[in-house]
């Protein structure tokens, strides 16, 4: 772990979209203090807590600073020669035993997060041939995937928010203050909000919840939460029945608009009002706020993307964009003009190629744009039969607190007879593991991030020079994936050609952009990730294209600007964005109405006494910062929301311990009373429950809270997506026998 440079140090923490620029000082080898980059382009100045603890991320003894092997309940470090020989020894058991599909993935959202390990992810995959692929999106983004992948014909050409140009910023299901923007990136999204409403704006939020967000808009909308999609048709409904649809600009791209009219027909607010617990009348201020706003950026986020009708919610947020004007506009919905496009050095999805790409073994639920429903994952490992997933490799995740039936998932790890995992901690999943393999440190790897800007409205970059040398004798993170890939894949380790592998990968890479790869090659010869960096930069708008465009950008150019370098902004698109096979935006893409019957169904029947809603915490990232004591310093966060009418009826106060019951499990969690909720809505944090044994988090585990995907029914998922439905989700709830204090 030695320290590269004694200088400060200028990086962007790579904890969340809001891609904040810091400032680190280091004193005798270790990080002496993090503080915020007041030069750095992007952030000026803004950084949230998660982004100040970057040193004691890099520093907390319970990382995982070599391989570690487990034989019976114990675990050993290991040498990565070891480590791999022994990944062999398991995974091709497995093959041999119950042949490649007994085989699954499961990738998390920390990937995005690790130089290496992001790009090449994809490659891991190819090499490995493992066809059940489970990740994290199926928890939390697959619906608007799906949608954009229908109506645009590229599921990554996600429209965001303008927020520093619109007159009316709507936000359904996000929460901005906590999340600081998802799928959407804005150095201050709060700050943004405010000078909105400074320069005579507003700002209005529908939510189940009076969040953080909420509190700081002009007008909070409380719904009944997983109504969302409901009530957006009573907003499309009075758009066309007052007469305000203006397609303007897209008129000559759009199609379906006159069968949205037709369905919409059919959702006047008053039908839909008491399903959404909204009053008719602000469903149709609503849309008239919208469509007479001289601009209005509408946004819906996880809320919308992990609830019963989540593809519909997802999919009508882009179509009141389109029906009021409001799509591929400044002040509207627009699309990124990134720096250093990634995402166009692999094949896309291609947009005539099939949603459904096979079924799951046990429900016969479908596998959509590639991925198995998360929902799935415990039954395909806990049923019986063939086909059942007997070996595993998990990568930067942790779905035994993060996917639903939590509880099964643990079981069904437990079980399994191979489980490889990539990851810094032993944590409540892999300890399941046979072999854990390290990633470097987040101070030990550079940095660009390569999710956050596909969703910025500002074009540019920033390249973050590592600050330490991973130890003596480490394997590279990006290394470690084409090896463990092919290993899946069958190949003895000693037979690997890493050098080979990585260059086939990248002239690959290199033909999908137009390059000749020698060409790349002798510009970048060294192999890895920077190289992959190097090319998008040069191949993105803004590039040098290795000499066509003299007066171009490459990675040298942003490695001299140790603040960043800003490039432009977003600009109106429409007829670089749409690759449908029609070539325009398909408005009413059948796959998705034919999900309107199941909606009608749903508002006939009764409703749930009570629902439970999940919330994030600014101080958290999903289940992965628990471990960090400068975050978890203050009262315990881990409650039981429950609003003041609901906790009377049932003689609940503040601090009593309730029990919370679903179809799937029960947990008991402490009251917090809060006026900051819809009645019959409860609330709890997901990421928690730090409490299982054989994981090694010590400060995780004195703050351990419980699991609310204990609670989560893996049945239920959106129909069209296969995404999980944790959101809504009806549970009883009564008074537990101790109080918590």
């Amino acid at each position: 772990m030695t320290l590269l440079t004694t200088d400060k140090h200028y990086r962007v923490c790579p904890f969340c979209e809001g891609m904040c620029g810091v400032e680190i000082t280091t004193e005798a080898g270790r990080v002496k203090s993090v503080r915020p980059d007041r030069d750095n382009v992007w952030s000026r100045g803004h950084v949230c807590p998660k982004g100040t603890t970057l040193g004691e991320v890099h520093h907390d003894p319970d990382r995982l600073r070599s391989p570690m092997i487990r034989e019976g309940n114990q675990w050993r470090k290991a040498t990565w020669d070891e480590a791999f020989e022994r990944c062999e020894t398991l995974l091709h058991g497995v093959r041999e035993r119950h042949g490649p599909e007994a085989m699954a993935a499961y990738l998390g959202n920390m990937i995005a997060k690790c130089f290496g390990v992001n790009r090449y992810t994809g490659e891991f995959l190819k090499q490995a041939g493992i066809a059940n692929i489970f990740s994290s999106s199926t928890v939390d983004q697959q619906p608007k995937n799906l949608a954009c992948q229908l109506m645009y014909g590229d599921m990554w050409r996600i429209p965001i928010p303008d927020l520093d140009r619109t007159d009316l910023m709507v936000i359904f299901g996000g929460n901005p203050a906590a999340s600081k923007g998802s799928i959407f990136s804005h150095p201050n999204v709060m700050q943004g909000i405010a000078d909105l409403r400074k320069r005579g704006g507003r700002a209005i939020v529908v939510d189940p919840r009076r969040t953080g967000t909420a509190k700081k808009a002009d007008q909070w909308i409380g719904i009944r939460p997983g109504t969302d999609a409901a009530f957006l048709l009573g907003v499309v409904h009075t758009l066309f029945d007052e007469k305000r649809v203006r397609l303007g600009h897209l008129e000559p791209w759009v199609e379906g608009a006159a069968a949205i009219e037709a369905l919409a027909a059919d959702y006047p607010p008053e039908k839909i009002a008491e399903f959404c617990g909204v009053e008719p009348g602000v469903i149709r201020t609503l849309a008239r706020d919208i469509s007479e706003a001289p601009s209005a950026a509408v946004y819906g986020r996880i809320g919308l993307c992990n609830q019963e009708f989540g593809t519909l919610a997802s999919w009508l947020i882009d179509v009141v964009a389109a029906l009021t004007g409001n799509l591929d506009r400044e002040g509207g919905l627009m699309w990124s003009r990134e720096a250093a496009p990634h995402l166009k050095l692999s094949p896309p999805y291609p947009s005539d190629a099939p949603v459904i790409t096979g079924y799951t073994r046990v429900r016969g639920a479908p596998k959509v744009l590639g991925q198995s429903p998360a929902g799935c994952f415990a039954e395909e490992m806990n049923e019986p039969g063939e086909g059942r997933i007997r070996g595993l490799v998990t990568v930067a995740a942790n779905p035994a607190l993060s996917a639903p039936s939590a509880g099964a998932v643990a079981d069904g790890l437990a079980d399994l007879e191979c489980m490889i995992s990539v990851d810094i901690y032993l944590n409540e999943t892999t300890r399941h593991a046979h072999v854990i393999l390290p990633t470097a440190s987040v101070l030990e790897q550079p940095h660009w991030d390569s999710w956050a800007w596909p969703f910025a409205l500002k074009s540019g970059g920033h390249y973050s020079p590592p600050l330490y040398e991973p130890p003596a004798g480490w394997c590279p993170d990006w290394e470690v994936m084409l090896r463990l890939g092919a290993i899946c894949g069958g190949a003895r380790n000693r037979d690997i050609d890493i050098a080979a592998l990585d260059d086939d990968y990248f002239a690959g890479m290199c033909r999908q952009v137009g390059i000749d790869p020698a060409v790349a090659m002798d510009h970048a010869p060294d192999p890895g990730p920077e190289r992959i960096l190097d090319l998008a930069i040069r191949t993105g708008p803004y590039g040098d294209r290795y000499g066509e465009n003299p007066g171009g950008v490459n990675l040298a150019t942003f490695k001299a600007e140790p603040h960043g370098i800003m490039l432009g902004e977003a600009r109106p698109c429409v007829e670089e964005v749409v690759t449908t096979p029609s070539g325009k935006i398909e408005l009413a893409p059948d796959f998705i109405l034919n999900d309107i019957p199941r909606l009608e169904k749903a508002l006939a029947r009764p409703q749930p006494e009570t629902v439970l809603v999940s919330r994030r915490q600014l101080s958290s990232m999903n289940s992965w910062m628990h471990n960090v004591d400068t975050l978890m310093r203050g009262r315990h966060r881990c409650t039981l929301q429950i609003h003041p009418a609901d906790a009377a009826r049932l003689g609940v106060e503040e601090g009593d311990l309730v029990r919370i019951a679903s179809s799937e499990n029960a947990v008991v969690a402490p009251a917090e009373i809060t006026g900051d909720l819809v009645p019959g809505v409860v609330c709890l944090p997901h990421g928690w429950g730090h409490d299982a044994e054989g994981a090694e988090m010590q400060v995780a585990r004195a703050h351990a809270g419980i699991n609310s995907n204990r609670l989560s029914p893996g049945s239920a998922l959106d129909v069209p997506s296969g995404n999980a439905v944790v959101n809504g989700i009806p549970v009883a709830l009564e008074k537990a026998a101790e109080s918590a204090a």
